[in-house]
C-alpha cells in the first residue's frame, strides 16, 4: 500500500484541471533527455532493463556509440514540483486499481512543450509487455517531441533575410534560427553553417535534372558525390567531401506532413584530408516533377559526441516550404 499511495495521488493531478499552454511553465532539462518515473526495485529490475533497451540504445548514424536518449530515475515519491515539468516524462503506474491500462500521449501537463507517457498497468510483468508492444511508438513520439522543440525555435527565431536569400533561387526555403552564415549560394546550390569551437553544423540545398531512377539510394549518392566534389572544398589543396564507402548508407521513404521524401542517413569524409561525421539527407522532387531537391544536414564536432547537433541540424530538414505553399 506504500507503493500504491503517492502513485494514485500523482494521478489526482492528471485528470484535474488542466491550465493553458500560455499558462505553464517552460520545460526544463536537457535536449535528449528523458525522466522515468517508476520504483527504484522496477528500475534495477527487469522492466528498467527494457526501457533501457527502448530508449537508451545506440543512437542510430553516428560513428561512435551514443545512446538514443540519457535517462533519469525518480521515484513517484521523489516526483516533486522542480521533476513535474521535465521536457520528457514516462510516468508508470503500476497498482491493480487502475481503471484502464495501455500507454497514453498526454501534452504540455505541467508544462510547455512537454512530452508526457503515462504507462497504466495491474502488474510489473504486464507494464513490461505494454513497453515492448508500444516501443516504436514511444521512440517515435518523443523523438517528433525533440524535433517539434527545434522546429518551434527556429520559426520562433528565424533568421528571414537567409529565407529571402534561398527562395528567389530554390522556389522554396527551410526556416533558419539566427546564427546560421551563408557561405556559398549558387543556381543550383547553397551551402550554410553554423560554427562554435566545438562544433560545425552544416546545411547544403542542391537540385539537379531528373534522369532515371532519382531515388535509388546508389543514385542518391552517386549524385551527392558530383555536388560534393564540385562544391564543397576542403581546408587542404585539392581536398573535397565525399560520401565514406566505410558506412554503408540507409534509406527510408517517410512521409511528414503531406510531404514525401526519401530519407538518407551516411558519413561524410573529406578526400585528400582527415574530417568526417554524419549527415542526413531529404530528397524529394519539384512540384513540376522535373528536378530533384536535396536538404542535407551534416555536423563535424570530432572532440563532442554528436548526437545532439545531428538532431537539432536534421529538425531543421523537416522545415521545408514551397513559395508558392506560402501564397
Amino acid at each position: 500500500m506504500k507503493k500504491i499511495v503517492p502513485i494514485l495521488l500523482a494521478l489526482l493531478s492528471f485528470f484535474g484541471c488542466k491550465r493553458s499552454s500560455s499558462l505553464l511553465p517552460s520545460v526544463s532539462g536537457k535536449a535528449g533527455e528523458v525522466l522515468v518515473v517508476i520504483e527504484k526495485d522496477d528500475w534495477d529490475g527487469a522492466l528498467g532493463d527494457c526501457i533501457r533497451t527502448v530508449l537508451a540504445d545506440e543512437y542510430p548514424y553516428l560513428p561512435l556509440y551514443e545512446p538514443r536518449y540519457t535517462l533519469t530515475n525518480v521515484s513517484h515519491s521523489g516526483f516533486i514540483e522542480m521533476f513535474q515539468v521535465h521536457r520528457n516524462i514516462v510516468f508508470f503506474d503500476i497498482n491493480p486499481q487502475v481503471q484502464k491500462t495501455g500507454v497514453q500521449l498526454i501534452n504540455d501537463r505541467w508544462a510547455s512543450p512537454q512530452c508526457l507517457i503515462y504507462v497504466a498497468a495491474y502488474t510489473v510483468d504486464d507494464a513490461l509487455d505494454l513497453v515492448l508492444q508500444n516501443e516504436d511508438y514511444i521512440r517515435t513520439v518523443i523523438e517528433q517531441a525533440e524535433r517539434n522543440r527545434v522546429i518551434n525555435n527556429s520559426i520562433r527565431y528565424e533568421d528571414r533575410e537567409m529565407a529571402a536569400q534561398l527562395r528567389p533561387v530554390f522556389g522554396g526555403s527551410l526556416h533558419f534560427p539566427g546564427g546560421y552564415k551563408l557561405r556559398k549560394l549558387h543556381h543550383d546550390f547553397a551551402w550554410l553553417q553554423y560554427d562554435t569551437k566545438k562544433s560545425t553544423q552544416g546545411v547544403f540545398i542542391y537540385r539537379y535534372p531528373v534522369d532515371g531512377n532519382e531515388m535509388d539510394v546508389n543514385r542518391i549518392i552517386a549524385k551527392r558525390n558530383e555536388v560534393m566534389k564540385r562544391n564543397v572544398a576542403g581546408p587542404s589543396d585539392g581536398s573535397y567531401m565525399i560520401t565514406a564507402d566505410y558506412w554503408e548508407p540507409s534509406l527510408d521513404y517517410v512521409k511528414y506532413k503531406g510531404r514525401q521524401f526519401a530519407e538518407v542517413h551516411g558519413q561524410w569524409e573529406m578526400e585528400g584530408d582527415f574530417m568526417g561525421g554524419p549527415f542526413t539527407s531529404h530528397v524529394f522532387y519539384s512540384p513540376d516533377g522535373r528536378e530533384v531537391f536535396v536538404v542535407e544536414a551534416w555536423v563535424y564536432a570530432p572532440q563532442s559526441n554528436k548526437r545532439q547537433y545531428l538532431r537539432q541540424t536534421e529538425s531543421l530538414l523537416y522545415t521545408w516550404e514551397w513559395e508558392s505553399s506560402k501564397e
